[in-house]
Parts: structure tokens; sequence; C-alpha cells
């Protein structure tokens, strides 16, 4: 009988690492039968998902709300799922607000709880780690703080490394390059990309100031990614004309951009980890964000400068998330400035601290241990 597992991961992020993990367990073992909640990512390693990831992401304090009765609906859904299925372990992926509620629960019912990139707990609502320790059998940690985090906490977790370098490695043996992005172009202009985000509510607030900050590159082709999850008719309300969309292609594009303009999340680090200077940019409801300011405890929001404790890239946070100081941040970080060299210099030193590779594979080896 082979073995059962149910991932569930409810972000673009959350889809990569899944989908990557997927591969390492079938490559250690050819008897597992899966059952996920993600996206286009995991659907190709285990097959159509349960619940795709673009009718989950919901963020900020007020958009939660607006929508509190579809995710209770499918927490209410997932539980029977679950039961239904069977697993032999319930491994969960970062999506604190959703997973956090089915770990308590699965552990009330003797399913077996694995977490793989933890709950940002040490950022805000620290007493989570409390139903943490209760509902979570294993808990895999990606960032090297977080398993001195947890050692305060009298929680014995795993320090994996980050599993990005897994998926760039991933991608340079796989990928056939980006010469044809290159190609496009006749005059072969350095390119600006724009990444503002996977979910609808970011994108529509991020992606027209975005734009506004980068009109004055005329010397660069700009390109927006798009995220896998939405349609085209979806940017172009956004878009000039001239505007690029390119889909399903955000590591090609990272090979070859020159600057980047980032909304925070994993896009920061994945521009980082691919040389590209970048800036940030958060905006967000302005409820949702005056009590975020209250709540959250950390200085920093990209996942660079959180890794380096310090600013590294320039983070553009609501009112400073505005066209003139993206316009002016981005140029400070042209070919020749100061601020490039140091920028390059900072990410190469954050390659370091980040450490070893293999997340995937030694979360894949620990999981088939506990089955």
């Amino acid at each position: 009988m082979p073995k059962k597992i149910y991932i569930i991961a409810g972000e673009a992020s959350g889809d990569l690492h899944g989908s990557n993990l997927i591969k390492a367990l079938k490559e250690e073992s050819s008897s597992l039968q899966f059952r996920c909640w993600g996206g286009d990512k995991m659907a190709l390693e285990s097959g159509p998902p349960v619940k795709h990831i673009r009718d989950l992401a919901f963020m900020g304090f007020i958009e939660v709300l607006f929508n509190l009765r579809t995710i209770l609906r499918n927490i209410d859904f997932c539980k029977k799922d679950i039961l239904k299925f069977k697993p032999d372990l319930l491994v969960l992926i970062d999506y604190p607000g959703f997973n956090l509620r089915i770990a308590e629960w699965a552990k009330e019912n003797g399913i077996k709880v694995a977490y793989y990139i933890s709950p940002q707990v040490w950022a805000w609502k620290e007493s989570r780690v409390k139903k943490i320790k209760k509902s979570v059998d294993h808990m895999y940690v990606i960032l090297p703080f977080e398993k001195v985090f947890y050692q305060k906490h009298q929680f014995d977790v795993e320090y994996v490394g980050h599993p990005l370098l897994d998926a760039m490695i991933r991608f340079r043996e796989e990928s056939n390059g980006a010469k044809d992005i290159l190609e496009k172009d006749p005059e072969n202009k350095k390119i600006l990309l724009v990444l503002p985000g996977s979910r609808k509510q970011e994108i529509s607030v991020k992606l027209p100031i975005m734009l506004k900050g980068v009109e004055s590159f005329s010397d660069y082709r700009v390109i927006v990614a798009g995220a896998p999850n939405l349609d085209e008719d979806f940017y172009r309300q956004f878009l000039e004309v001239k505007t690029e969309i390119i889909f399903n292609r955000t590591y090609d594009l990272l090979t070859v951009a020159n600057l980047a303009v980032v909304t925070s999340g994993t896009a920061t680090l994945e521009t980082a980890l691919f040389n590209v200077p970048e800036v940030v940019c958060y905006k967000g409801s302005s409820i949702s964000y005056h009590i975020a300011k209250r709540l959250i405890r950390i200085k920093f929001i990209s996942l660079v400068n959180l890794i380096m404790d310090k600013e590294v890239v320039r983070e553009l946070i609501q009112h400073e998330c505005n066209p003139e100081l993206i316009e002016k941040e981005l140029k400070a970080l042209e070919d020749g400035t100061e601020g490039r060299k140091k920028m390059l210099e900072e990410f190469e030193h954050m390659r370091e601290i980040l450490g070893g590779r293999g997340a995937s594979k030694k979360v894949a080896q620990s999981l088939l241990k506990t089955i």
C-alpha cells in the first residue's frame, strides 16, 4: 500500500516550494500517493489541486474579513477532504492563517502534522508558538535565525536551508535560457523588470504606482512578470500599449534583467539571488497597514534585509511607495553607481549566510522517516 501524503500550500511561493518537495519525495520513494492544495507547479508533480491558489490568497486584515465566509467554507471543506483521503502525513507549507487551524484540528484527530516553512511568528503573533508546539510534530525552518527563535521557546526545529537555492539550481539545469526574450528587442536595451506580486488585490494597488515610477526609464525595456494564476486581460487594464508582459518566465527574466522593482515577499529574495539590484514596494489598505504597524515587531519587510539584519535593499512602504521615490531609488542603482556595487556585494554575503543547498531533499528524507 502506498503511503498517503496530503499537502496544503495557499500562495505562489508555497506552490514553488511544494512542487520541489514533491519532486524530492518522488525521487526518494516511488510508492507515495499525493493529494494537494496548490498551484500550477504542484499540479505538474501531483495532478490537479483540490483547490487552486488563485482561490485562496487573501492578504490584509480588512481583505481577510471581507472574505471570511469563503475562508471558513474552505477550512470546513479541507477537514472533510482530509478525513476522506486518510493521509499518513499532513504537510503544511507556510499560509499560517489557514494552515494553523488545520494543524490544530488534525492533531486532535490523530493525524501526523509536519510544517515546512515556518509561519513568521517571529514577526508578530509570537503567542502562536504555543499552538505550534501543541499541534505540529515536525517543523522545518528555512531562515538561520528561526532555529534560534524556536530554541528560545523550547521547541526543537530543523533548519534545512532555503529552498530557493534548490529552485534556482533546478531552473538552471532545466532552462533553455532567455535568448528568445532578448531577441525580441533589436535595440538590445537593458531590461527593467516589474514584479507586482501574485494576488489580484496587491497588483491592483501597486502595479499602477510601479509603472508610473519607471516611466522615465525610456532607455530600458519595461517588462512585467505575470503571475501564472492570472490572465493577461486582468493586467491589460493597468498597462500602456508599449509595456510588455511575460507569463511563467520569472526566472528567465531575472537572468537577463538589469534592474527590478519588486513587491515585498519571496520575490525580493529571488531577485537578490539572481543578482539583480532592486527596490522593494509595499502598499496595503490604510486600515490594514495601521493595524499591522502596531502588531508587527520586525525592522524590515523584505527577506533580504531580514536575513542580513540591516537595510541592503530600499523598502518603500505605504506612503513612501510612490512613483517619485521608486524612480529616485532605481536611478541610484543603475550601472556604474556606488549603490549598485554595494548592493551586489551584500547579495554575495547573503548567499554565504544562507549556506548549503538541498532543503527539499533534506525535508523529503526526514518526512519519509516519520511515516
